[in-house]
């Protein structure tokens, strides 16, 4: 960070112009006056309007999911877009009253050493550090972002209030007409 300090011309007449104190009448000379210490300017960071673009990808230890994995850090790196890449756990459906019980400790910290070994598979091969972060989903949390991005809309309420995501509305396809036509 840097710091903003006055030339040392106008620190000096700064000094020179500030009330010199009163002396004390139990003594004779005046307290001496110390130079004002530059204060830091601390700006807050600009941030753009538009946040940047995460690539959430699915990740189950298949090849193929792989060669997802590699496009998205491929496509992070040109976007200068974040990876998440994700496992999806299944819930346990022994539950005696029925409901779904969330995966084991054990079972999602496997699942989170198998993406972050294909995560490594897949800087290794294209060079892109610093872009990924990995997660281990439960089922329904994925199944309300792939809703989502099939277009059923999904309200995010937090403690800032809600926000609706819905899919931008494409625009129309326009087909060229030949000049003779």
């Amino acid at each position: 960070m840097r710091e903003f300090r006055f030339p040392p011309s106008e620190q000096e007449s700064d000094v020179t112009n500030r009330q010199r104190p009163e002396t004390d009448p139990g003594t004779s000379e005046p307290d001496p006056v110390e130079p004002a210490a530059a204060e830091s300017l601390r700006l807050s960071p600009l941030l753009s309007r538009r946040h940047s673009p995460w690539l959430l990808v699915e990740v189950d230890g298949s090849t193929s999911r792989l060669g997802a994995l590699v496009w998205a850090l491929r496509e992070a790196a040109r976007r200068e877009a974040t990876v998440l890449a994700v496992t999806v756990l299944d819930d346990d459906h022994d539950h005696p009253l029925g409901a779904a019980r969330p995966p084991s400790a054990t079972a999602q910290a496997a699942a989170l050493q198998l993406v972050e070994a294909q995560v490594l598979r897949a800087i290794a091969e294209t060079g892109v550090h610093g872009r990924v972060r990995t997660a281990v989903l439960e089922r329904p949390v994925f199944e309300a972002l792939d809703a989502a991005a099939m277009g059923a809309d999904l309200v995010i309420v937090g403690a800032s209030g809600k926000t609706l995501l819905r899919p931008a509305v494409g625009r129309p396809t326009f087909r060229r007409l030949s000049r003779e036509a």
